[in-house]
């Protein structure tokens, strides 16, 4: 296979956010604070999915999940400093959205 001659920085960060529902994630977490379940109704995407995303992001350092000591056990997923840096290229591609294409 030929070597691409883009930024490898950049290519990462496409096959990252370019992944199936993953920036719907991360627009979902822009709110706050979420519980698996919150943020599992608001998407239409199945649990197995976005457990498999979350991981990946919290991999990434882009998503922490919190668990709280509780009974029962509170979980909680929320954008890092990191996962609050991409706010601004997701409302610009939000944006664009809005301008260029049909519902």
């Amino acid at each position: 296979m030929k070597e691409s001659s883009l930024c490898p920085r950049l290519a990462k960060a496409m096959e990252l956010l370019g992944k199936r529902w993953t920036t719907l994630i991360l627009y979902q977490l822009l709110e706050g604070s979420q519980r698996f379940n919150e943020i599992e109704s608001a998407l239409p995407v199945s649990g197995r999915l976005l457990s498999e995303r979350l991981k990946e992001l919290e991999k990434e350092g882009i998503v922490e999940r919190k668990v709280f000591p509780e009974v029962p056990i509170r979980v909680e997923y929320s954008l890092t400093d990191k996962g609050f840096a991409l706010e601004g290229a997701i409302r610009e591609v939000e944006k664009w959205s809005q301008n260029w294409l049909e519902s």
